[in-house]
């Protein structure tokens, strides 16, 4: 069965930049797991293996069998989001050292999670953390895997809204101590700001020649952020391939003077003024500052890495968070058409 990679190794660049998260290729992969799952329950593999002298059998983790009344793929997706751990040991810590059982495991579900109503995958995450619970150094192990996977910046899994729930079981958790729980209350914090749904925070901004505005009065059926930094390899990239999109850059000269389809608003959230009026931005972008740094000392935004993409209705309500560029054209090109 071919399944997906655990993460074992992204490069984590310092201060806030990061490289592009990977998109998602892993849909056929699932489909055809979700097909022939009946098939393939059954078949999970034991074999030995002998460390210092002394035989150990390898854990296996068995995925439960689907009722053969389930025929859609949408049904069998959900029955397997919701009955994806009841073949794992949560009591065998062993499996904490055994990456490609437990880890591999995760990174399979959470692509599962993706074919289920959001409310679905996180109840699913709700009760995997349920589950852990029954012993303690599994839950911090799945506390951990979980942040690894849904909050590092550079995950091809990361996802808010997945981590929210796994974040407030942890809080409520007698399992874990005081300091891990400060952590899961920060994260948490961070995470329920400018949801999806959610008006954005407004915010001051300053333009090279001292001229001020601010977010909430740019008329703009969209509005697109671009928290971004000069000193950041993958922020200018960014700025390269919004430039060079027909559609992105297109867009801002889309509309009237007084209200253009799409604002790019390229925002330097930090203090080296002198490094951001040398950097040159594209004529479709409206280059400015948070003077004030107002975004970072009262963390308005969560911007724990840069480049960070929001973009915004007419209202100014979030309709996608910090996600990649590529996505970000993607979605407009399909509910921004004339």
């Amino acid at each position: 069965m071919t399944s997906h990679r655990p993460l074992r190794h992204y490069r984590r660049y310092p201060r806030r930049s990061r490289t592009p998260r990977a998109l998602r290729w892993f849909a056929a992969v699932v489909l055809l797991l979700l097909s022939l799952l009946p098939l393939l329950a059954g078949c999970a593999s034991q074999s030995a293996e002998t460390e210092r002298g002394t035989a150990h059998s390898e854990a296996v983790f068995t995925l439960p069998d689907i009722p053969p009344l389930l025929v859609t793929s949408e049904a069998r997706a959900s029955y397997l989001a919701a009955h994806y751990w009841q073949g794992f040991n949560f009591r065998d810590t062993a499996l904490i050292s055994r990456p490609e059982v437990t880890e591999q495991a995760l990174a399979d579900f959470l692509d599962i999670l993706s074919r289920v109503p959001l409310e679905e995958a996180q109840s699913s995450l709700t009760a995997m953390m349920d589950s852990a619970a029954v012993d303690s150094a599994m839950y911090a192990h799945f506390m951990k895997l979980s942040g690894k996977y849904l909050y590092e910046p550079n995950s091809p899994f990361r996802n808010e809204e997945y981590y929210i729930p796994v974040l407030r079981h942890v809080i409520a958790s007698p399992r874990l101590g005081e300091s891990d729980k400060a952590r899961a209350k920060f994260r948490l914090d961070m995470a329920l700001k400018n949801r999806p749904g959610d008006v954005a925070a407004d915010f001051a901004y300053t333009f090279a020649d001292g001229t001020v505005g601010s977010l909430w009065r740019i008329k703009s059926s969209y509005t697109l952020l671009f928290f971004n930094s000069p000193d950041c390899e993958d922020c200018r990239r960014v700025k390269d391939y919004m430039a060079a999109s027909e559609h992105l850059a297109g867009m801002t000269g889309e509309g009237s003077a007084r209200r253009p389809r799409l604002v790019i608003l390229a925002v330097y959230p930090d203090e080296d003024v002198e490094q951001w009026r040398a950097a040159a931005y594209p004529p479709c972008m409206l280059n400015a500052r948070d003077a004030s740094q107002v975004i970072n000392r009262h963390r308005l935004y969560d911007l724990k890495a840069v480049p960070c993409l929001y973009l915004l209705d007419a209202d100014k309500r979030v309709l996608l968070k910090d996600v990649t560029v590529e996505h970000l054209e993607l979605y407009l090109r399909e509910h921004a058409r004339n």
